[in-house]
């Protein structure tokens, strides 16, 4: 009988479903604060940059720094703050001004300051002027959107009932980076119930989002100099078709670049809003199972294009700036010296509704193993269907240490308005090239190690470590997309 005890409450601490102490007194929801510090580093390379109409380099590198403080106000409620920031070099997003930094916008027209923006006016005859910028989508520039900081905040309030069946639970959040700000809060209800072996709750979560849009910087300089090719930015800046010829730019439509957006214009709404609706029941089967079973209503509204990403059309004539000889290997990475000239900018649905379904079921094999698995399956009225599977299969080689192999596969079918490099049509009312939503199928293989110490001995000042969690995890896509994250976590109790 013994025995039967301790494998039922391994089995429920492994899945997550710790049941609470039945006592004659109110047993707090969290007995000490806890304090988590989190950091995550991921690095990946690719040749598909939607900044750059789907071709050229993805290389990317970010570290994010987490701390989760978890705060119990009294026996019934808690508060928990997470505080994030997010640290990137991005070459591709580096390349909205591909002409930056030493072979840059600054070396070309009158732009000779330190910002992404041109500036026309007033400009003094004898500027610094040097004929003909270069830049390729296989070449980071140096601007100062190769780099940027996300930065969020978190908070959270969970209330329990007085028998812990029912918890209410409210949130609200913000985030920024240079180009978006997003606002957020939900709320939800979870209800225990068959002496805590079935769970039952609902999420709802609002997120109203604002676009600072940032532009390819050819498209962002036509606007400002109004059209006109011999102004501003591309005053002195010769332009070249596709045999490598410099154009007349005061030559008729039709010899000369123009592009869609001078039509369409950039932005119109930069508002990006999601509401989400979420439900899940969760039931352990008995001593050895559990399952759960959830899915998601996510409605999507606004300016749901990203305004940095290049799209370029086979129905038009190419131009480009840069070095003529470059032209015919475009497409290829030895071309470092000329670039293409967006035909417009990403332009997608305002509209967009998402259905996730998914399950768990995990089951307790013996007293060192547990395997988890994990199946979803998504779809939205973009025509993007996709499939996940993961399994996961903890290893407990001791007391304090698990081992804990996993892996992930997914796969995705087309969105509607998806087509490689210079396949999209002008004609088209929606078009992108992001490989994101893309057809493709990818795997992610993972390791990782947890240390856990139930009487938290080791001690930083006044917190005692309670465990400790490393994984790396490696990610491929058929498209050729790779990337590599390492993360660790180390929870501590507050004495």
């Amino acid at each position: 009988m013994k025995k039967l005890v301790l494998v039922a409450v391994a089995i429920m601490s492994s899945l997550g479903f710790a049941q609470q102490n039945t006592t004659e007194y109110k047993k707090r929801v969290l007995e000490t604060a806890e304090v988590d510090f989190l950091s995550s580093y991921y690095t990946q390379e690719g040749d598909n940059a939607s900044v750059t109409g789907g071709i050229g380099t993805e290389k990317l590198t970010d570290v994010t720094p987490t701390i989760v403080i978890t705060m119990p106000l009294n026996a019934d409620d808690v508060l928990t703050v997470d505080l994030g920031i997010s640290a990137y070099t991005s070459a591709s997003s580096s390349n909205l001004n591909p002409f930056d930094g030493s072979s840059g916008a600054s070396n070309g027209g009158y732009d000779d300051d330190d910002d992404d923006d041109d500036d026309f006016d007033n400009k003094p005859t004898n500027s610094k002027r040097v004929r003909n910028p270069i830049g390729s989508p296989w070449v980071a520039s140096s601007g100062a959107s190769s780099q940027d900081v996300w930065t969020s905040v978190n908070a959270s309030y969970a209330h329990s009932s007085n028998d812990r069946n029912k918890v209410w639970n409210a949130t609200i959040s913000f985030a920024a980076e240079y180009d978006y700000t997003s606002v957020g809060f939900g709320g939800g209800f979870l209800k225990l119930s068959n002496d805590k072996n079935t769970e039952l709750s609902v999420n709802a979560k609002v997120f109203l989002d604002t676009w600072n849009p940032e532009y390819p910087t050819e498209l962002d300089s036509y606007f400002e100099a109004n059209g006109n090719l011999n102004n501003g930015f591309f005053n002195g800046v010769d332009i070249l078709n596709q045999n490598g010829t410099v154009i007349d730019k005061n030559a008729a439509t039709g010899s000369v670049w123009l592009p869609k957006s001078a039509t369409l214009g950039l932005i119109n709404n930069k508002a990006r809003n999601s509401y989400s609706i979420s439900f899940s029941l969760s039931q352990i089967l008995n001593k050895n199972a559990q399952f759960s079973l959830f899915f998601d209503l996510v409605q999507q509204s606004g300016w749901l294009a990203n305004p940095m990403q290049r799209v370029y059309f086979n129905d038009v004539d190419n131009f480009y700036i840069g070095n003529p000889a470059s032209i015919q290997s475009y497409i290829s990475k030895s071309n470092n010296d000329v670039f293409q000239l967006a035909d417009d900018i990403e332009r997608l649905p305002n509209s967009r509704f998402k259905i996730p379904i998914g399950i768990r079921f995990n089951q307790y094999l013996n007293e060192m193993l547990t395997l988890r698995t994990y199946y979803r399956y998504y779809f939205d009225d973009w025509g993007i269907n996709s499939h996940t599977i993961e399994l996961e299969l903890p290893i407990k080689v001791s007391q304090k240490f698990t081992l804990y192999p996993s892996y992930r596969y997914y796969n995705q079918t087309q969105a509607n308005y998806f087509a490689p490099y210079e396949q999209n049509l002008s004609t088209s009312m929606f078009y992108t090239s992001d490989y994101d939503l893309s057809k493709f199928d990818a795997t992610q293989y993972g390791f990782g190690i947890s240390y856990t110490d139930i009487f938290t001995k080791a001690h930083l000042w006044k917190l005692g470590l309670k465990n400790i969690n490393i994984n790396y995890n490696n990610y491929k896509r058929n498209s050729g997309l790779q990337a590599t994250i390492v993360s660790a976590s180390f929870k501590f109790l507050m004495d």
